[in-house]
């Protein structure tokens, strides 16, 4: 049986995940900030809840022992993450802070526990969830864009230095997902100076005619297990049509060109 560690379990794709993947016959160490609140996944057989929040480095060490001490560790899944949404001039130090700490250095911290690991056992792959957001950029994201970017290019320079030990890099690349992410996984700045773009672009973004396709979290989820699981020497997967088709429209007519037909779209 092989087993998964997957981070940010307690609702959305993360979730989906760990009911996909212990469906499926994997044993699946599912973490959270709070597992003593979680009702569902404690009731599905071969789920193990642990308690992980990604912005603490000493759990994060503490939670990978115990899990590494458990089973054999197959596959890491870091999906834990948040979006912080608004111009750059109203953010706060804590909000630059903690958006950092949980989209990049939660995932650079929790790859590096396990490191030791898949060495040791020659073998193992990393899943990171980026976004459609590390691959192309839209208004008034800049430090979700910040890590979401920089995940990619840590993924990518990952993958080189990790193949000769037969570990796998990959990252999964989401577009829209219909779970609350506008809601509790957002986190607003909010300038006066900006309103009235700002307000244009959330309903672009999420409104009625939304350049998302919002998928199921189940959808993106069977994306994740295949990423898992196809055997391919394969970096990027990009999950949902949204993504496919604005990814696939970037390289198609150019960063630049692409830039200023969404901007056009989002902010006229």
């Amino acid at each position: 049986m092989k087993t998964i560690f997957i981070t940010g379990a307690s609702s959305g794709l993360g979730k989906a995940a760990v009911k996909l993947f212990a469906a499926k016959g994997w044993r699946v160490i599912a973490t959270m900030r709070k597992p003593e609140q979680e009702r569902e996944l404690m009731n599905i057989r071969n789920v193990t809840l642990l308690p992980l929040d990604v912005t603490d480095p000493e759990q994060i060490q503490e939670t990978a022992e115990k899990a590494i001490a458990s089973a054999r560790i197959d596959v890491v899944f870091n999906n834990a993450g948040y979006g912080l949404m608004g111009p750059l001039e109203a953010t706060t130090d804590p909000q630059i802070i903690r958006q950092i700490e949980t989209n990049l250095l939660g995932v650079i911290r929790v790859t590096r526990a396990f490191i030791p690991h898949f060495r040791k056992n020659e073998g193992g792959l990393f899943v990171t969830t980026t976004s459609i957001g590390g691959l192309t950029a839209f208004p008034f994201a800049t430090l979700y864009h910040a890590t979401k970017w920089a995940l990619e290019g840590f993924s990518e320079s990952l993958s080189f230095e990790l193949k000769r030990f037969g570990i796998g890099v990959k990252t999964v690349s989401p577009g829209g997902i219909g779970t609350d992410f506008a809601g509790r996984s957002m986190d607003l700045a909010r300038h006066e100076a900006y309103q009235g773009a700002f307000d244009k672009m959330m309903t672009g973004a999420f409104g009625e005619g939304s350049v998302f396709h919002f998928s199921t979290p189940e959808a993106i989820a069977e994306v994740v297990y295949d990423a898992a699981t196809d055997g391919r020497d394969q970096l990027r997967y990009t999950a949902g049509p949204d993504a496919a088709a604005l990814y696939g429209r970037r390289l198609e007519i150019g960063a630049e060109a692409f830039r200023k037909e969404l901007g056009q779209a989002l902010l006229g």
